[in-house]
């Protein structure tokens, strides 16, 4: 009984840590895609209104998850706290897109992400 019920726990935190990887390995392709996502798009970024190409917006938002990677668990979180707004200034980020339309850059990822997360399954 007592072997049983050893099992039983290790095969718990077996599926645990295999949950915890997954999580992880999501977690980094997400934030994978949404980096090249950006730094492939024919789009023009602005920060603190000044403009900036894919790859310098792609750049800066890399630096800032690693500054906040420790605070970072889900690709939500990475979009928060890497590509949403200045922490200087509090302004929003902006894209503006090839039509001339200008979004916040927070929702044009998550809607990319959305789009992403629906061709995985």
């Amino acid at each position: 009984m007592m072997r049983c019920a050893r099992l039983v726990v290790a095969l718990i935190f077996l599926s645990m840590s295999v949950g915890q990887v997954r999580a992880a390995e999501s977690l980094d392709d997400s934030t994978k895609f949404l980096l090249d996502y950006v730094a492939k798009s024919d789009a023009t970024f602005i920060r603190n209104g000044q403009t900036h190409t894919p790859q310098e917006a792609a750049n800066h938002i890399k630096a800032k998850y690693q500054h906040f990677k420790s605070e970072i668990k889900t690709p939500e979180d990475f979009i928060r706290l890497s590509a949403s707004k200045s922490l200087v200034t509090g302004q929003p980020y902006l894209v503006r897109t090839r039509d001339g339309k200008e979004t916040q850059l927070d929702e044009w990822l998550t809607a990319a992400l959305k789009q992403h997360r629906a061709g995985q399954h």
